[in-house]
């Protein structure tokens, strides 16, 4: 199974919003799920790339996918698995 495959147990929908709130909402929201679940984080802010990786490297959280979907805007998603 890859990791684009592995079921989310939460969704986060970020779209529409600008650094710092994606990484803050989603500190908020992994604090929700129980360790090794998965929280699924979708967002528009390019900021947000690379803002949520350094966030998962800082926290300890495994970062299972970074993905870039096309479209108008285009979308950034991630799955976080929560580690403690």
């Amino acid at each position: 199974m890859t990791s684009a495959q592995v079921s989310s147990d939460k969704v986060l929908d970020a779209r529409g919003l600008m650094c710092p709130m994606p990484v803050v909402k989603t500190g908020t929201a992994i604090k929700e799920i129980q360790v090794g679940q998965v929280l699924e984080v979708l967002a528009t802010d390019p900021g947000s790339k690379p803002d949520l990786t350094a966030w998962a490297k800082m926290t300890g959280n495994e970062l299972l996918l970074v993905e870039e979907v096309e479209g108008s805007p285009k979308v950034y998603r991630f799955k976080f698995r929560r580690t403690k």
